[in-house]
């Protein structure tokens, strides 16, 4: 086990406060609150405390948390995280979404065709060997260049040596870098799943909303040539989970906060890039909705991007209205200009100052690029896509390539390249079809890119004409292609790897652009984070990165439209919230709940709040208490808590929670799976 020294007083780059709030803050594994947690809390977690957590934790590379929950393997997570792999598992016979599932033997545990979970093993501080060679007189791109192939050797090093996946994580916006090894499980099989119509009860509706009533929930188990794992680093089970006002922590993998962002940075997100992105969100939901329209298996193939889809643009609604608060711009603008006089004081921070005239200027080339830009964000256009950038890729040494395709990183890379998982020719069709259209309709319709790409047919007979055509729906001729080289692809005939080699020059161009801009943006940030170091002097945490964090809280309810809202929804709540909305789709309560309403009490806890720090990527984080027993599993945060890319409020920002008790006595009462309630915590 490989742990680093704390950072001692590296100070807060959130948004260039003096300190950390009451709460906040997704702290780093090896560098914990140990301080704060003492003297807000009284709390001193025992030695192993911090590795026995992280060891329980699991990440699933698809995008989300979760956690063992037994000896022999058992995963839990939300049922939204694990959606993607339902889907795949569904048939028009048998809609595993939907309707649910629960393996009563390990044989009749179904096996997830691509899926990989990660276990965080070791963390080592490897800051001196990604710069080395990297000095201040080399142009950005060959710094980048530098870089890659630094981190290129340190992964590969370290997968020869240990065998464990092994990932160079950026940290304090270039400050740090550190080196992340996991153990890799890709034989995961599904235990159980409740029906769509609970885990996500309330709809778009309730989204981002509480009081909540999800039974957001899903159990996995992973396995090691074909046996259940051996899992000895496990979370116990809460007996009554948490009361008013405990003292929790959240363990999981939040996705990507910009904290340490200028406000010429949120300025650009708030002007230029989020309402982008939420033009293609809605145009992307609409197309989602007409093509279920046209019957129940279309909408089943297309459920999952719809739900992603529609959760996305909620979230970066809120964002966004995060920042077009006058008032929480005020703040920023005025913390950086305290800073900025500071360093002004201060000849040895002039590079911070330059540092700001960087980032400005980098804003200002992305939003003049922004809508010229491509987004072909179509799964089998992806996989091709792949294969086209995989072949160049190999040409050249680990270290130049671009890090997907590294060879430290092939395996994970060839899991979902082949996968197995049905693709639907006519949703792809129509997303392909989709995109095409929005491609000329951003650059115009006599663009030359945009005349190649559709090949003298409108955007509609484009992607019938290549969704037709191609072979790379099937998974054995994807491996062929590819395993016929680089002339085999080039001269491929196949109409959408002919598209993939139209596109790709633009595709590289893009991002050879975001790495020449994110390179100045690290040394940039780098210097800021020097200054704020040298001003203030207090220890504090990374912005996210999708690696395992720390967030602790209070169960606290607050107050809205001068409401108290309670931090505890009740199982009984449910059953009303389904009457106040009588025949409403999406409050309709599965079978298995309303026959058995009778056999559960209705005041035990189902859902519920605390101000722990969270964001996108921690759904499936399991909520502790300070014995390292599980009393919750995150599935969402409210509205007001949707901000926390860019900055932490307690006031009434929230993350919710299942409640441990709803997941067990709903298996015991509601599924009639008692064996399983039993074996989760041992």
């Amino acid at each position: 086990m490989c742990w680093i020294s704390k950072f001692a007083g590296l100070l807060c780059l959130l948004s260039g406060v003096a300190s950390v709030k009451a709460d906040e803050g997704m702290w780093l594994f090896n560098d914990l609150p140990l301080k704060q947690l003492k003297q807000n809390y009284g709390f001193e977690p025992n030695e192993g405390w911090a590795e026995k957590l992280m060891r329980s934790c699991v990440r699933f590379n698809s995008g989300g948390s979760a956690s063992f929950v037994s000896s022999n393997g058992l995963v839990l997570t939300n049922h939204h995280v694990g959606a993607e792999t339902l889907h795949k598992l569904s048939t028009p016979e048998r809609n595993v979404y939907e309707d649910g599932f629960l393996a009563r033997t390990p044989a009749e545990e179904l096996k997830a065709p691509d899926l990989e979970l990660n276990q965080l093993l070791s963390i080592e501080d490897v800051t001196a060997a990604v710069n080395q060679g990297i000095s201040a007189d080399l142009t950005p791109e060959s710094a980048l260049a530098k870089r890659r192939e630094n981190i290129a050797a340190i992964e590969q090093k370290s997968l020869e040596s240990t065998g464990l996946r092994s990932d160079v994580v950026t940290l304090f916006g270039g400050g740090k870098y550190h080196l992340y090894c996991y153990k890799k499980y890709t034989d995961v099989r599904l235990v159980f799943s409740p029906e769509a119509s609970i885990a996500f009860f309330g709809g778009d509706a309730d989204n981002f909303e509480y009081p909540r009533y999800c039974l957001d929930a899903c159990i996995f188990r992973v396995y090691e040539n074909d046996q259940p794992a051996q899992t000895p680093d496990f979370l116990k089970w809460s007996e009554n989970g948490p009361s008013e006002g405990e003292l929790i922590f959240v363990a999981g993998n939040p996705g990507r906060t910009s904290r340490i962002f200028t406000t010429d940075a949120l300025r650009y997100q708030r002007d230029h890039r989020m309402p982008f992105i939420l033009d293609f969100l809605r145009r992307r939901e609409i197309m989602l909705q007409q093509f279920g329209l046209a019957g129940p298996e279309q909408a089943r193939r297309a459920k999952d991007d719809l739900f992603g889809v529609q959760n996305s643009r909620k979230a970066y609604l809120g964002m966004l209205g995060g920042l077009q608060d006058p008032a929480v711009m005020a703040d920023k603008v005025s913390r950086e200009n305290q800073l900025q006089a500071a360093i002004e004081k201060n000849p040895k921070l002039q590079g911070a100052a330059a540092a700001y005239s960087t980032i400005a200027e980098i804003q200002r080339q992305r939003a003049a690029t922004l809508r010229t830009s491509i987004s072909m964000n179509s799964q089998v256009f992806g996989l091709a896509h792949t294969i086209v950038q995989l072949v160049v890729e190999d040409q050249k040494p680990s270290g130049s390539r671009l890090p997907p395709y590294r060879d430290s990183a092939r395996a994970s890379l060839e899991l979902g390249l082949y996968s197995d998982a049905p693709i639907y020719p006519d949703l792809e069709q129509a997303i392909l079809a989709d995109l095409l259209g929005r491609l000329c309709e951003i650059r115009g319709g006599d663009d030359p890119l945009c005349q190649e790409a559709l090949n003298g047919l409108s955007p509609t007979e484009r992607a019938r004409e290549v969704i037709a055509g191609t072979a790379m729906l099937d998974p054995q001729k994807r491996r062929e292609l590819v395993a016929g080289g680089a002339d085999a692809v080039r001269n491929s005939s196949d109409p959408l790897i002919q598209l993939a080699w139209i596109l790709d020059p633009q595709l590289r161009k893009q991002t050879e652009m975001t790495e020449a801009w994110g390179e100045q943006e690290k040394q940039a940030y780098s210097k800021i984070a020097d200054a704020l170091f040298a001003v203030q002097g207090d220890s504090t945490y990374p912005d996210a990165t999708f690696t395992l964090r720390l967030a602790y809280g209070t169960v606290k309810g607050y107050e809205e439209d001068g409401q108290a809202v309670s931090a505890f929804s009740t199982v009984g709540g449910a059953f009303e919230h389904e009457a106040n909305h009588p025949g409403e789709e999406f409050f309709q309560l599965p079978e298995s709940w309303t026959k058995n309403r009778d056999k559960l009490d209705p005041k035990t806890p189902f859902n519920f709040v605390a101000t722990a720090d969270i964001i996108g990527g921690n759904s499936g984080s399991p909520v502790v208490n300070k014995n390292l027993e599980l009393v919750g599993l995150i599935f969402d945060g409210n509205i007001q808590s949707l901000v926390a890319d860019f900055m932490y409020t307690d006031k009434q920002g929230r993350c919710t929670s299942v409640h441990s008790s709803a997941i067990r006595e709903s298996l015991r009462q509601f599924y009639d799976a008692k064996d399983l309630a039993d074996s989760l915590g041992k």
